[in-house]
């Protein structure tokens, strides 16, 4: 049974990857009832069959949508749903007869969320994307790289998790929150631009250069960057405070040396190669013992088969093996509703009788011999 802050909350998703799955998937974590709309036949994401996490604490039916009948489906389940989100390209919903006019019609209230890269208007909409593309147009994948090197992607996690996902969903409950039923159009591009306020206001006053990697947080700063140990390993230093930097550079034995001073600028490849020959002498694990638990900023830069068994992830609980899989726990967490891992990723159909059934469906064998529905 469902404990978290949005039990009760009704979701319907039409399947897709990467954004909309994962906004669907914090709701579901969060505690809402989740019901995904898998199409006959799709195709899972390559490498992730079985195991996609974003489907877990959700039910899958399959549904037909260009049946008349499965569409009709949809906008039944719209008809008692809260919120609707789907990730298609603008105007498919539409095509399929279950776009926002639609749903809206048979539910007032509805939420009727839509994740895209470039958004429903503009002279992008109708084109192909990935997160790649899209935060290349905002300016941010430019800033992100050395200052002897081309930009550097830092995986999907700025534009289709970070601009996208978690942009849908504060834009759901922010509609949820109105009362009022209505279309929350969430595109990447207007997300991850958002993320960059902070970067865009430094560079309206002069506080960043256009150039990588010569700025205080893009590994410009020598006290904001990797270093490589003795091992091959590396440790993340980012003791930007000057208290904190004071305190990484007694730990890191320098106290007693004539150094530049922490923002000379023009010294800093000095203090950047002092740094590195001192990081250079120990193994990561000896740096850890130093610096851990400190406030020196420092701590080691691990694997993602290594991150579950650092102390502190373990002890929060942040990442758990269940069901077979080693993943992220829920986030954030509640006091009084703690949100929780239910159920397992979904596989295509799982749950379409049962889903059906909880949802008010009384003819789903009909339903079955029209084709509207399949079971998995």
């Amino acid at each position: 049974m469902s404990t978290g802050p949005l039990a009760g909350l009704r979701v319907v998703e039409l399947a897709g990857i990467g954004p909309a799955p994962f906004c669907a998937m914090l709701l579901a974590d969060l505690g809402a009832d989740v019901v995904r709309v898998d199409r006959p036949g799709a195709a899972a994401l390559p490498g992730v069959a079985g195991g996609d996490l974003t489907n877990r604490n959700k039910r899958s039916v399959i549904v037909d949508l260009k049946n008349p009948a499965g569409a009709e489906v949809v906008l039944r389940l719209a008809a008692q749903a809260d919120v609707l989100i789907e990730g298609l390209r603008p105007g498919v919903t539409e095509r399929l007869g279950i776009g926002p006019a639609d749903c809206l019609a048979r539910n007032g209230k509805l939420v009727y969320g839509r994740m895209t890269g470039w958004g429903q208007d503009g002279p992008l909409a109708q084109s192909a994307g990935h997160d790649i593309a899209y935060i290349g147009i905002t300016g941010l994948l430019h800033a992100i790289g050395r200052a002897d090197g081309p930009p550097q992607v830092p995986l999907n996690l700025l534009g289709d998790f970070g601009g996208g996902a978690l942009y849908l969903t504060v834009g759901i409950l922010a509609a949820l929150r109105s009362g009022q039923g209505q279309v929350v159009d969430a595109a990447i591009v207007d997300g991850a631009a958002h993320l960059g306020t902070m970067i865009y206001g430094l560079v309206s006053k002069g506080g960043w250069q256009p150039a990588r990697g010569v700025n205080l947080l893009d590994t410009g700063a020598p006290f904001y960057d990797v270093y490589e140990t003795s091992d091959g390993e590396h440790m993340a230093v980012g003791p930007l405070e000057p208290q904190f930097y004071q305190e990484f550079i007694r730990l890191l034995g320098l106290a007693d040396e004539d150094l530049p001073t922490q923002l000379d600028i023009p010294r800093w490849p000095e203090l950047r190669k002092r740094f590195a020959e001192v990081f250079a002498t120990r193994s990561r694990r000896e740096w850890t013992d130093v610096f851990e638990g400190t406030d020196a900023c420092v701590a080691p830069v691990l694997s993602l088969a290594e991150a579950p068994e650092h102390p502190h992830i373990a002890a929060r609980g942040t990442l758990v093996e269940r069901d077979g899989f080693v993943q992220p726990a829920p986030a954030p967490r509640f006091s009084g509703t703690p949100a929780s891992l239910r159920t397992p990723p979904a596989f295509a159909g799982q749950h379409t009788r049962a889903a059906l059934a909880d949802w008010g469906f009384d003819d789903i064998d009909d339903l079955l011999a029209q084709g509207a529905v399949k079971e998995g």
